[in-house]
């Protein structure tokens, strides 16, 4: 599943606390969710015209509305989603009676991993359902206009199955004399041959249609229905007519030279084949594993430190480079193999008929004749390496995006750990990739915060009320390898050793700084700070964090600690002892993802919140979501009557700031406003 994708949910749920408990489970795991509640007839159809939900999860415990009514009203409505019901346990019998009523899904209450993993296997199966019916639509869509441009074409083309005509266009007719298709209909293909190339175009026709490999154009004679003959081309290619597979079959008068057509295919500065041949490549290799071939991958090849190859030969050498790299890369490739550039200085390679052995075996043996020999360049020489991140291709991730980000992903893995690295996606590794991942960051870690190695950045969060002073949001970077990394990177690795609580201490402490220096210079300044869920609990924190303030001088307010409503939530008794105390230090504190929950504005009972950061899933497309719009104004309106400030994050163009101050949102921030830039003391 996608990062960023929402899973919106319908709780019929007699329980509130429940239903919270379960959405923060999801968002703990990193699930957006959208909820809302129903717990009779009435709520459940205004939840499936307003919510529009992906699935609803019922709870048969409170039996107020039987399953079996649930069930036909969600079928009634007409929208597909996915129902899934949540049980205490489960035998034979109840999963008989359950799946005959129309769920799809059951939940296992107190087996938390479960019943994630059932939402979102849910949620998975029934976007796939929505996108097949999306591409069967524009496949229909795309046959009509196919066949629209068939009978347009000036290209005489036909579709044989079995060596029978079942289809030909206007053109087809015209080239071979025949006035009307019936007379073609059934009509052997070969009957238009002439009888010095039937043999050769028969056993042509035959390897092409068991698929077997085989040439894509002959020359030949071809014979009219006058018996009169013309020199012609004739292209094969596989298609489908109605649903059957088939040949499609062009005869032209004229051939297009074949060495032109590889240089409209080749990158002219390495001889690779360009991005979009290599794109093609890719998609044919996918096309074949979806079908059940093995054997083949996807590497994504990189000199190390790209930028600093530049510098020392020069840019006027930058071409001569990635000519003798790419020179490298092509003859260790097989026939079977495709090599192409897919970007400035990435090359693509499909690897084929390689079991995972092969593959990496063939990525040492690549990197160490890369390393090995001397690049000279005019007066220059100089050593290369290279890193190599690729995914293996099978029929699980047979979609061209999602192999291509496996292997991007790989190849950012590889480069962030210095040079001459490796990382190859393998699902059936992947267990213990991580654990050698987990290893690396967490020595990377020791070693920023034993040598002060982290970075702060600010992205100023803007007021739309004319609020005094300046205000920013403080963002956390870590000093890499290859640059800055970024702390989706590495939080999750602190969180699981323990490293989080040093972490916040740190940044606090450089903030704090920052802060005592701009009040000597008279800049009035707020700060945003994130807290972890191990800070919250830290008893030991709030002291510390009374002793730096006082020693820095600074006023109330200056610091605001936010943390998210989702982890608030899991943690209420110490969050809500921590924000007492830390406003009892003069400080501020905000949530954010405000407004995901059920019910967000009743944990302000509990937690005395200064700030709302609102849920960020509201701003995607703003402009063309009034249901949005509708909730943000219902969040700032009932904000100001409690006297809290709100703020909305990731607002991304000028039409969403209009409409944020139309809602009467406090303050606004986004890249679109501003981009992170580094904090100076």
């Amino acid at each position: 599943m996608k990062k960023d994708s929402v899973i919106k949910i319908l709780f019929v749920e007699a329980s509130v606390e429940d239903a919270e408990q379960i959405i923060s489970l999801l968002r703990n795991g990193g699930i957006a969710v959208r909820p809302a509640r129903a717990t009779n007839p009435e709520e459940i159809q205004a939840a499936l015209d307003e919510l529009i939900p992906d699935i609803v999860l019922y709870d048969p415990a409170p039996a107020k509305l039987p399953l079996r009514d649930v069930a036909q009203q969600l079928e009634a409505h007409g929208r597909d989603l996915s129902l899934v019901v949540l049980v205490a346990q489960v035998d034979n019998q109840t999963v008989a009676d359950l799946f005959n009523t129309g769920v799809r899904g059951i939940a296992i209450r107190s087996q938390p991993r479960q019943m994630m993993t059932v939402l979102q296997r849910e949620h998975e199966a029934l976007q796939t359902r929505r996108q097949v019916r999306l591409l069967e639509a524009a496949l229909r869509e795309s046959e009509r206009r196919a066949d629209a441009l068939l009978d347009s074409s000036t290209d005489p083309i036909a579709f044989v199955h079995d060596g029978m005509h079942v289809r030909a266009n206007k053109a087809y007719l015209e080239t071979f004399g025949y006035d009307d298709f019936d007379d073609l209909l059934c009509l052997p293909v070969l009957d238009l041959i002439s009888s010095a190339d039937a043999e050769p175009f028969k056993n042509l026709l035959r390897s092409h249609a068991r698929n077997e490999k085989a040439a894509a154009h002959i020359d030949l004679q071809a014979r009219r229905s006058d018996g009169s003959n013309f020199q012609a081309t004739v292209e094969f290619a596989h298609a489908t007519f109605e649903g059957e597979p088939c040949l499609q079959i062009v005869f032209r008068r004229q051939q297009i030279d074949p060495q032109l057509i590889q240089q409209l295919h080749r990158d002219p500065v390495t001889g690779l084949y360009n991005r979009a041949r290599t794109l093609e490549s890719i998609d044919d290799a996918v096309a074949a594993a979806a079908k059940g071939t093995k054997g083949q991958s996807l590497l994504l090849i990189e000199p190390d430190n790209w930028q600093s190859l530049l510098d020392s030969v020069g840019m006027g050498k930058a071409d001569e480079l990635m000519a003798a790299f790419a020179n490298r890369v092509t003859v260790s490739v097989g026939d079977d193999d495709v090599a192409g550039l897919l970007s400035e200085h990435t090359i693509g390679v499909i690897l084929r008929n390689r079991n995972d052995e092969s593959v990496k075996q063939w990525i040492s043996d690549l990197q160490a004749r890369i390393a090995s020999e001397i690049f000279d360049l005019g007066s220059q020489s100089i050593a290369v390496s290279a890193s190599v991140g690729g995914s293996l291709l099978g029929e699980k991730n047979a979609n061209a995006e999602l192999l291509l980000n496996q292997a991007g992903q790989a190849l950012r893995n590889a480069l962030s750990q210095g040079g001459g690295k490796v990382e190859l996606h393998d699902p059936a590794a992947r267990e213990k990739a991580d654990a050698e991942r987990d290893r690396y960051w967490l020595q990377l870690l020791q070693h920023a915060l034993a040598n002060n190695g982290f970075v702060l950045y600010h992205q100023h969060t803007i007021s739309l009320q004319d609020a005094e002073g300046e205000y920013s949001e403080i963002l956390l970077r870590m000093n890499g390898p290859q640059g800055e990394v970024l702390p989706g990177f590495f939080m999750p690795i602190a969180e699981k050793h323990g490293l989080t609580t040093s972490i916040d201490r740190w940044v606090l402490a450089k903030a704090i700084e920052t802060l005592r220096a701009r009040d000597g210079q008279g800049i009035k300044t707020t700060f945003f700070v994130k807290l972890t869920a191990d800070s919250i609990q830290d008893g030991t924190l709030l002291a510390w964090l009374g002793e730096q303030l006082r020693k820095a001088g600074l006023k109330n307010g200056q610091i605001v600690l936010e943390m998210t409503e989702s982890k608030v939530v899991t943690l209420l008794r110490p969050a809500q002892e921590f924000v007492t105390g830390w406003k009892k230090l003069g400080g501020r504190f905000a949530l954010e993802q405000f407004g995901s929950g059920l019910n967000s504005f009743q944990l302000l009972n509990h937690v005395d919140a200064d700030y709302l950061k609102i849920d960020r899933s509201y701003m995607a497309q703003l402009p063309q979501h009034p249901e949005n719009q509708k909730k943000i104004a219902e969040i700032c309106h009932h904000a100001r009557e409690l006297k809290r400030f709100t703020v909305a994050e990731w607002v991304e163009d000028a039409s969403s700031t209009s409409l944020l101050f139309a809602c009467g949102v406090d303050f606004v921030q986004g890249n679109f406003l501003q981009e992170p830039q580094r904090l100076v003391d």
